[in-house]
């Protein structure tokens, strides 16, 4: 069972259902119940739900005695012991695979692990540090680990933010509903007209790259871009518009990010709740930026390393994390320089340019450590950064070259308006406009004209209206 299965909706819909008939105030327990149901359907493996029980309970047990002993050594023993299957995991692929490059031990994954023990990590740590009281009721707690809509792929809710909104009870709301779906639906385009398709063409050059070269080797990354992000992006939205039926609002996790003018910007609008957890429990402990120059370098190299590390235990997943904290640190440097040249023509024509160009730089380093992101080892992605920048074959953009990579010229039509319908949309929300809210806003006939046309655009057009499978989201993988 995943977010885009049959039966994930029966269940969504099940769900919601029996959460308007229950009592306000034990509504929860539909959601722990549902949660419970998609854990188990989606698993359906005893040692994978023992070992996501197991951290449970050392997060719930945690809790309490953090609330009455606020000691640093107890939470690091109870922060081990939750977090020891995913430290396990990424440092003994790290080991094993890629340093002494032996067969990778046959772990055992529970779903969501990589999101779960992060929500321990924060929500131990904000117990200990009394910005949150401990959840008495360990079934409540286990909702709050178990959230179905976002145990997979996040947004990581932090405890004091959501506990409120999952255990109140809210009330039927019709609009409500009706915006969750429309979200949701914009989830199922991100999806369909965008990730999947740019993921043929993205899987033929990445997973056989050293047969293409140059420009080929571009294309590729300029579409893995935008592939990470609708997945990603398209997964989160479906989260979040499955939690708005419950009148639960989830934390935004995107903000147009390849609108960012700089490195240190696009890390405040992409995936924003994992980011700002890596700032309040990696990069603020370690003292920030209030030691020094130096010292800071250091605590941004060790934060992306980490972030890299949470990823996957490979070291291409630690040279991507290492490569923007060097952007970062470069950036640093040169940012006074720029910005005195930059400054040097006043006018508004000047400044939107300048705006323009720094948005262009930035998306092109974001997307060369994408390749290093998606390459298969450190090895290969080195030699498509040398490809890349060795040889010349622009020529591949104008002939039929592209035909060749998996889709033919009317899915490349499909996707090109698919990704323009995208930049549209993200340039309205730059802008401060509710997209969604402008469309509620229409007469019935206008609103309900363009839902039809959205739903049969994507059932005609979208991943299955060619025959492919959906394939499995990106960042359902870490």
């Amino acid at each position: 069972m995943d977010y885009v299965s049959i039966n994930y909706y029966l269940l969504v819909i099940a769900a919601v259902a029996v959460y308007y008939i229950l009592p306000k105030k034990i509504r929860w327990t539909a959601l722990l119940a549902g949660s419970a149901a998609f854990y188990w359907f989606a698993v359906k493996d005893l040692r994978q739900i023992g070992l996501f029980v197991f951290t449970i309970l050392v997060g719930y047990v945690g809790g309490r005695v953090l609330e009455k002993a606020r000691k640093k050594y107890l939470l690091w023993i109870f922060i081990i012991l939750g977090t020891a299957p995913l430290i396990a995991i990424r440092i003994g692929d790290l080991s094993l695979h890629s340093l002494l490059h032996r067969e990778r031990f046959a772990w055992i994954i529970p779903l969501g692990l990589a999101y779960y023990s992060l929500q321990l990590i924060s929500y131990l740590t904000d117990v200990c540090k009394g910005e949150c009281e401990a959840q008495h009721n360990p079934l409540k707690f286990t909702l709050f680990m178990s959230f179905f809509p976002q145990i997979v792929q996040g947004p990581i809710p932090r405890y004091k933010s959501i506990s409120t909104q999952l255990f109140e009870g809210h009330k039927f709301d019709y609009d409500a509903m009706v915006l969750g779906l429309v979200r949701l639906g914009w989830g199922f385009f991100l999806k369909f007209m965008i990730a999947d398709k740019a993921a043929v063409v993205v899987n033929t050059v990445f997973d056989n790259s050293s047969a293409y070269t140059g420009a080929y080797l571009w294309v590729a990354a300029f579409l893995y871009s935008i592939q990470i992000y609708a997945d990603f992006a398209g997964c989160v939205a479906m989260c979040k518009g499955v939690a708005e039926l419950f009148g639960i609002q989830l934390a935004d996790n995107f903000r147009q990010p390849y609108f960012s003018v700089s490195i240190r910007e696009f890390w405040r609008r992409w995936h924003i709740s994992f980011s700002s957890w890596l700032k309040d429990y990696i990069y603020i402990p370690l003292g920030g930026s209030r030691k020094g120059k130096i010292r800071r370098f250091l605590n941004v190299i060790i934060t992306f390393a980490v972030s890299g590390l949470w990823h996957g235990g490979n070291l291409h997943f630690i040279a991507w994390g290492l490569i923007h904290a060097g952007y970062q640190i470069v950036g640093d440097f040169l940012n006074p320089v720029w910005k005195k040249i930059t400054k040097s023509s006043e006018s508004d024509a000047a400044s939107t340019a300048t705006v323009i160009l720094n948005r262009c730089i930035t998306f092109v380093l974001v997307m060369l450590s994408w390749v290093m992101f998606r390459a298969v080892s450190l090895r290969e992605g080195l030699q498509m950064y040398l490809s890349m920048f060795t040889h010349f074959n622009p020529w591949i953009l104008v002939d039929s070259s592209l035909l060749r990579l998996g889709l033919c010229w009317q899915e490349w039509i499909v996707l090109t308006v698919s990704i323009l319908v995208l930049l549209g949309v993200s340039i309205m929300k730059e802008q401060g406009k509710d997209v969604r809210a402008l469309l509620a806003g229409q007469n019935l006939v206008v609103r309900w004209a363009v839902y039809f046309i959205f739903i049969w655009s994507i059932w005609i057009f979208g991943t299955y209206g060619f025959g492919f499978d959906a394939n499995a989201f990106i960042y359902g993988g870490f």
